[in-house]
C-alpha cells in the first residue's frame, strides 16, 4: 500500500507539530501551512488523502479553503476535519459546500485527530504501539 499523505493547516506552530508527529507516527507523509492560502497551493500541487485544518487563520480561513478546494474538481472529493478554538457551529449550507466532513473543538486529543483521520479514509487503525504518547 502506498503511504496516504495528509495536509495539516494551523497558523499555531505548536499545533501543526502536535498533529504532524501523531500523523507521521501512524505512517502518513505529512504536509503542512500556516495560513488556507499556503495550503490551497500545496493542496493542488500534491493532492494529499485528507486535509486537517484550523477554522481562523489569515489570509484564507479553513472555511474558506474547503469552499474553495470543493470548487476544484482536482481538490473537490479531498476530504477535511476542521479544528476551531471557539466550538463554532457549522450549518449544513457551509457544510454542503465544503468537503469538511469533521468539526473538532480545541483542544483536542492528537489520539482523537488520529482516529477521525482513519475513519474518514477507512483504515482500520493499528493497536496503539507500545510506549507511544497521545
Amino acid at each position: 500500500m502506498t503511504q496516504r499523505r495528509a495536509l495539516v493547516v494551523d497558523d499555531e506552530a505548536h499545533i501543526t507539530h502536535v498533529v504532524t508527529l501523531k500523523l507521521r507516527n501512524a505512517g502518513f507523509e505529512v504536509l503542512t501551512a500556516g495560513d488556507g492560502e499556503e495550503a490551497y497551493e500545496i493542496a493542488c500541487a500534491h493532492l494529499p488523502d485528507i486535509i486537517v485544518t484550523d477554522l481562523q487563520m489569515p489570509y484564507m480561513s479553513g472555511l474558506e479553503l474547503c469552499e474553495k478546494l470543493r470548487q476544484n474538481p482536482a481538490t473537490a472529493d479531498i476530504p477535511a476535519i476542521l479544528v476551531t478554538a471557539r466550538g463554532h457551529a457549522l450549518s449544513q449550507a457551509d457544510l454542503a459546500r465544503t468537503s469538511i466532513r469533521e468539526v473538532m473543538s480545541k483542544p483536542f486529543s492528537p489520539r482523537e485527530v488520529l482516529a477521525k483521520v482513519h475513519r474518514l479514509l477507512g483504515i482500520e487503525a493499528p493497536e496503539a504501539r507500545e510506549g507511544e504518547a497521545a
